[in-house]
């Protein structure tokens, strides 16, 4: 678990919370506090000690950092306002699991004498404060000084860069075990640490096989701290704050998001994403356990909603836009009149009229667009990344931030007067647990009845003849189109030497 959530801590990068500094920094307090308020009131209406119904909802408001990350990698979703969203207020969470956890420890290095409990309980937790201060000071001037040059200098030998990267996560889970902090927060620590460098993502890749197979032990020892004979009358609890989380959660930040200006699908996306219980709910209401706070019912009842939540939100995640579609005429309520953090620019850009409307800015994509610019065409960029459309805009170029998959944004796109839609979407391999981009964006072309032409990139030669069975006017083939003109450029240098 220590080497999976150093795995993990690899994509919290520190600086989305400075890009979505409100939504984070909001959203993530706003959460927190209402989902364990939230769990406080529902246990102890349920029958369960006060003691217990803290600890409980302290539990219940920390969301699965390893699955989130996980199934929003998969998807591609992680760059995505959604994605971003939630990671952002992952990010807060975890802030606050490190000052839970650091607490609680002060409890579990502290053994005082009946006359002298409480001044030895207040000292154990400023102890612990203060190293927790020095441990997350060490990290930040780490990041903002150390990690990018230090990293660029062992990555000139990338099998040292990989080595140092173990390295640096035992030496984290060693000074969170000396600490009393725990091995697994010094894991996260250590991976937040490098989240930053621009070697984030090639350390990534090296041990995504490691973390995939890691999952897997994860699971195994969620299921196997699960006593069911210690359980009894329990079933009926843990279905009830299952149905809090998986429910109550992402009602909360629906709420919090349309407050902010949100639009309803981004907020149900969002909140359907953290509806679960944390893989460190688990260790601290263990910590709480050892220290006599919990009994082993309590935590076989937490464990056993940590497992129902954690089952049920990964097909939740997976299907989002099914549900989505299914909740939306519902979903009013979640959102402003005017949703003014994305809808101003889209509006603007929505008043122009222009040639092309070109969906995606990959490498493709953007080469598209530096060529049609060069020849005059107007041209509006769409993508899902809200940094990669900032960056199109301080260029000088229109663009809007928009999911091919959502019918609304083909409704206030420009479409009457424009000749082409492009579309350099990549069709991810997910199987059947992930919807095409580019045939839903055909269905709401179709549906906004779009009289001009439509055109579709793929990797995949087998797949040229489904999408313009589906409506598709053309289908580009980069590396063989590539190939093709470099052909054809040799051929003109020859006949132009004979």
């Amino acid at each position: 678990i220590t080497v999976l959530l150093f795995l993990v801590g690899l994509k919290l990068d520190l600086k989305l919370i400075k890009n979505f500094g409100s939504v984070a920094l909001i959203g993530g307090v706003g959460q927190v506090a209402l989902t364990a308020l939230g769990g406080f009131l529902l246990s102890i209406s349920l029958g369960v000690s006060t003691l217990t119904s803290v600890y409980i909802a302290i539990a219940l408001s920390f969301s699965s950092t390893i699955i989130i990350i996980k199934l929003l990698s998969d998807k591609k979703e992680i760059d995505a306002l959604h994605g971003r969203v939630a990671v952002g207020i992952l990010i807060m969470q975890d802030i606050f699991v490190v000052l839970a956890m650091m607490i609680l420890s002060a409890y579990s290095t502290s053994s005082p004498t009946e006359g002298m409990a409480n001044q030895s309980i207040l000292n154990q937790i400023l102890h612990s404060a203060s190293y927790g201060g020095l441990l997350l000071g060490f990290v930040m001037i780490f990041i903002k000084y150390l990690a990018t040059p230090l990293t660029s200098k062992i990555a000139r030998m990338p099998e040292l860069l990989i080595i140092f990267a173990i390295g640096w996560a035992a030496l984290f889970a060693a000074l969170g075990h000396h600490f009393g902090f725990g091995k697994e927060l010094g894991g996260l620590m250590a991976g937040v640490s490098l989240a930053s460098t621009p070697f984030r993502e090639t350390l990534v890749a090296r041990l995504s096989s490691v973390r995939d197979f890691l999952l897997l032990f994860f699971f195994i020892t969620l299921g196997a701290t699960l006593d069911l004979s210690t359980l009894g009358g329990q079933i009926g609890t843990a279905l009830t704050l299952s149905a809090f989380v998986l429910i109550g959660k992402p009602l909360i930040v629906m709420i919090i998001m349309g407050i902010m200006g949100y639009r309803k699908r981004s907020g149900f996306l969002a909140g359907v994403t953290l509806g679960q219980i944390s893989e460190f709910s688990l260790i601290f209401v263990s910590m709480a356990a050892s220290l006599g706070h919990l009994s082993q019912e309590d935590l076989g009842l937490v464990t056993l909603v940590g497992l129902i939540t954690i089952a049920l939100s990964v097909y939740m995640i997976t299907y989002t836009q099914t549900l989505y579609r299914w909740f939306e005429p519902l979903l009013t309520l979640f959102e402003r009149k005017t949703p003014s953090k994305e809808v101003h620019e889209n509006e603007k850009s929505a008043k122009k009229e222009y040639d092309v409307i070109l969906f995606g800015l990959g490498r493709y994509g953007s080469s598209i667009a530096a060529h049609l610019n060069s020849r005059r065409q107007r041209i509006l960029a769409v993508d899902f990344n809200p940094d990669v459309v900032k960056m199109w805009r301080r260029q000088g170029y229109d663009a809007v931030y928009g999911d091919a998959s959502d019918p609304d944004l083909i409704h206030i796109l420009p479409l009457e007067h424009t000749q082409w839609v492009v579309s350099t979407l990549p069709q991810h391999d997910m199987g059947l647990t992930h919807e095409d981009p580019r045939l839903s964006l055909l269905a709401g072309l179709r549906e906004a009845k779009f009289k001009g032409r439509i055109a579709f990139s793929t990797q995949e030669s087998r797949e040229v003849d489904q999408l313009l069975a589906q409506g598709a006017d053309i289908v580009f083939l980069p590396f063989y189109d590539a190939a093709n003109r470099a052909v054809e450029r040799m051929q003109e240098l020859d006949e132009l030497a004979s």
